[in-house]
């Protein structure tokens, strides 16, 4: 009934007001005053990392790492922030999220809004993770050259961090998805594993693809994950192929449709 409620409350907002209001609440009002406490079983071990519990908190959440303390407490085995950008930027124009109640969904084309590097870095040096954290990374949408972008984030954070997740999967920065091409991604790989090298990081590194993929493209990312021996596979961001069946009229306002965010890593 309480959900009910509040739910009901929620569905009446601005969906972007509604994701700034959660942030806003958890970061200065919520206190967890009886922190929760695994069962051993549910302990697995991924990337060289213990997970308390299996379920976390995927990227698009807290992109500015606002809140990932708060998302320990509230007992995710791991929380991932970002998308981080090097510079700052505010995203697409708004309106660019958008909820569909008749068919259980979301649509958005957010563009990677977020506060930059510098002071998301700040933000997590100032604030040690008490869990496992992971940082997701991409470009900047003006960026003159993306594999720069993905390197200088990867610099910056690699060392703040129990993962750093590399974002070539999101339809809503232009050509972003070029990524999925095999020589752009050899090249991609190519030059963050170099700078993880030159940086001595034993960081794990794993990239984040697309559901829209056809079997060949599976086939040839697969095997270039195993050739340069990057750590996991995070499976998958959303699609822009699932809004043929959906009811309500703003189905066609984005090409992007967030039915139910699930990550998974290999």
């Amino acid at each position: 009934m309480n959900y009910q409620i509040i739910n009901s409350f929620i569905n009446k907002l601005d969906p972007e007001l509604a994701h700034s209001l959660a942030i806003q609440f958890l970061k200065n009002l919520y206190i967890p005053l009886f922190p929760s406490k695994d069962d051993e079983i549910l302990k697995i071990n991924i990337l060289g990392n213990e997970f308390l519990n299996p379920i976390g908190l995927a990227s698009g959440f807290d992109k500015n790492a606002e809140v990932y303390d708060k998302m320990f407490a509230l007992g995710f085995g791991f929380a991932e922030v970002g998308t981080i950008t090097p510079k700052p930027q505010e995203g697409n124009l708004k309106p660019r999220v958008f909820r569909l109640i008749e068919d259980k969904a979301i649509i958005n084309r957010l563009g990677f809004p977020n506060q930059g590097l510098v002071k998301i870095k700040s933000r997590i040096e100032t604030k040690k993770a008490a869990g496992i954290l992971g940082i997701n990374i991409g470009p900047n949408k003006d960026s003159a050259s993306r594999i720069d972008d993905y390197v200088e984030c990867f610099k910056n954070f690699h060392n703040l961090c129990s993962y750093i997740c590399i974002n070539i999967s999101s339809p809503n920065t232009e050509n972003l998805r070029n990524f999925h091409e095999q020589d752009n991604l050899r090249k991609l790989l190519t030059e963050i594993l170099n700078i993880k090298k030159n940086l001595s990081s034993r960081t794990p590194v794993v990239i984040k693809i697309s559901p829209d993929i056809n079997d060949a493209d599976i086939d040839m990312i697969c095997k270039n994950i195993l050739e340069f021996n990057l750590d996991g596979l995070v499976l998958t961001n959303t699609s822009v192929k699932l809004r043929e069946n959906l009811v309500n009229k703003k189905k066609k306002r984005n090409r992007r449709i967030v039915r139910l965010s699930y990550q998974r890593y290999l």
